[in-house]
């Protein structure tokens, strides 16, 4: 058997003192994390996407494409206002409850136009209409967005990508090929 030397004890020793130092050193972090612990708040759940009656019988009785699409955007309008109001008193839950309200009517309008795109272009000037308000909708959104508490600025950044997406499907008939045919030679 081979006996170890006093260099050979010195670097177990050595070894065995950085470990334990190692240890307790993270242990020391460990505890001075406690104390300052960063706070992960969950997303609050996006608001039901619900027309309220009043607003669908509203609807249903327009029968003239014109008129239910300007309908619809002041409709729109008053929801989004009600939003920014409740917003700016920091009642977070009854200003989601209007933005959902407020993506239910864009969704339901954008149906609505598209059912009565028949391709003769009658329906052109209102998805116009439509799209031009939804642009000016996004930067109200995104100034909501801006300020909102952690939980409740996810929803509101897929609602603006929500209305740019309603915007892009908006102008999509603007290119159909029944509006501009192709030339064949």
């Amino acid at each position: 058997m081979k006996q170890l030397s006093v260099t050979n004890y010195q670097k177990i020793f050595l070894t065995v003192f950085f470990l334990l130092i190692t240890v307790s050193c993270s242990q020391l972090t460990v505890f001075a994390q406690d104390e300052t612990t960063i706070t992960v708040t969950t997303p609050a759940p996006p608001p039901l996407k619900i027309i309220s009656k009043e607003e669908k019988t509203q609807l249903d009785e327009q029968t003239d494409i014109k008129k239910r699409t300007k309908l619809s955007l002041v409709l729109m309008e008053q929801r989004l206002k009600e939003a920014e109001k409740l917003y700016s008193q920091e009642q977070y839950r009854e200003m989601y409850d209007q933005l959902g309200g407020f993506q239910a009517l864009v969704g339901n309008t954008l149906d609505f136009l598209n059912q009565n795109d028949n391709g003769r272009g009658k329906v052109l000037g209102n998805f116009k209409r439509f799209e031009m308000s939804l642009r000016a909708f996004l930067p109200r959104l995104e100034l909501i967005r801006r300020d909102l508490p952690t939980e409740f600025e996810p929803y509101v950044r897929k609602l603006a990508i929500y209305v740019r997406d309603a915007r892009s499907k908006a102008v999509e008939p603007f290119f159909d090929q029944t509006i501009v045919k192709d030339n064949e030679n």
